[in-house]
């Protein structure tokens, strides 16, 4: 099966510019795309210091539901947001007073990947991280979710003027350049080990949940915890994403929902279990193409975290609104699209998100709708 490979350059232009990232991208361009994704062929597709973070949403979800495997290469810096303090990949336009609205939150990545399986799933990470992010990695690692294996660095922002080097991408890209991929533990021994100055003191990450450890031989400290194992034949996850793959969408979504059911029964509708179950049956219904029932169990979502008291500008709370919006403007039923509206535009009054006139967009539309009725 063709794999897809997705390389997203991205930085600040200006003076908040920590690294080179678009730099790398002559490298890897150099690279078949065979090699780069580790398949007998692969469609590449590539992001040059992009200015909207929905833009890399759109092109990153595409590519989260390619059926063959995934290798995301992100090179960039993270920052944090001023209101919730959270991880983001900054972008173009980011600006340390605009974090929230001009970079790629981190979590989006972790939530669009968190359907797909580790063994078919990768992640590789050259950042650089500015003195609050370096902070922040440094004491929680990086959540990039528990089905993606992760490997790269993470480094501090340099003292030396000017943008630094991404020296451990670059190196990927030379190491590959030999037309042969090794497994991604071995290249990312090979690639540290032939920069062993640039990464002193860094953060490596080399399992499949994003925790980051020293670089450097001190004892790994207890924010580190072991990587979590891989994922099993028996993990329901794999399962699931291996049935969606075979285009089984019925037998997957019943799945999802005895797991669903059992969470319920032992934790309750409004705890974590029971909805990471129903936002895996919404994507599940995303992915057998049925728009108006991942709307639906979208809004359901919200609506549940929101009455159990969660903000409406929590991670969580966002993406539940978000999805059933992006959802909605795939439905071709007006009707069902015009009985979908009015619980969207009142939940987008609660949640504006981060996308700047979501709320009049849905009211645009929905006055389109009524008044084609």
């Amino acid at each position: 099966m063709p794999g897809t490979v997705l390389l997203i350059a991205a930085a600040p232009l200006g003076r908040g510019r920590l690294v080179d990232a678009a730099g790398v991208l002559p490298v890897l361009a150099a690279v078949a795309p065979a090699v780069l994704s580790g398949t007998g062929t692969a469609n590449v597709i590539e992001l040059a210091d992009p200015l909207e973070p929905q833009a890399v949403l759109t092109r990153l979800r595409a590519a989260a539901a390619s059926p063959g495997p995934l290798t995301v290469y992100v090179t960039g810096q993270l920052q944090l947001d001023r209101r919730q303090h959270l991880p983001h990949l900054a972008l173009a336009r980011t600006t340390p007073a605009t974090v929230r609205y001009t970079a790629l939150p981190w979590h989006w990545i972790r939530e669009e990947l968190r359907l797909r399986s580790a063994a078919d799933t990768a992640l590789v990470v050259d950042l650089h991280a500015d003195a609050e992010a370096w902070g922040y990695v440094t004491e929680r690692g990086l959540d990039s979710g528990r089905n993606t294996a992760v490997y790269g660095r993470i480094a501090p922002a340099a003292g030396r003027r000017g943008p630094a080097e991404p020296a451990y991408m670059k190196t990927v890209a030379t190491l590959l350049r030999s037309g042969h991929r090794p497994p991604l533990d071995a290249l990312h021994q090979q690639a540290v080990g032939r920069i062993p100055q640039e990464t002193k003191g860094d953060l490596l990450l080399a399992d499949a949940g994003g925790h980051a450890v020293p670089a450097s031989p001190a004892p790994f400290p207890a924010a580190f915890p072991a990587p979590p194992p891989a994922a099993r034949p028996e993990d329901p996850h794999a399962v699931i994403s291996a049935a969606v793959r075979a285009g089984r969408h019925a037998e997957a979504d019943a799945m999802a929902a005895r797991y669903e059911a059992e969470a319920v029964r032992g934790y309750g509708a409004a705890s974590e279990q029971a909805l990471h179950w129903s936002e895996v049956r919404a994507d599940l219904a995303m992915f057998a193409g049925d728009p108006v029932r991942s709307c639906r169990a979208w809004l359901a979502v919200a609506g549940t975290r929101l009455a159990a008291g969660q903000a409406v500008d929590a991670p969580a709370v966002e993406a539940a609104v978000d999805r059933a919006h992006h959802q909605w403007t795939r439905i071709k039923d007006t009707a069902r699209a015009r009985e979908l509206g009015p619980a969207l535009a009142e939940l987008r009054l609660r949640v504006p998100g981060r996308r700047r006139g979501a709320l009049e967009s849905v009211q645009r539309q929905l006055g389109r709708l009524q008044a084609a009725r």
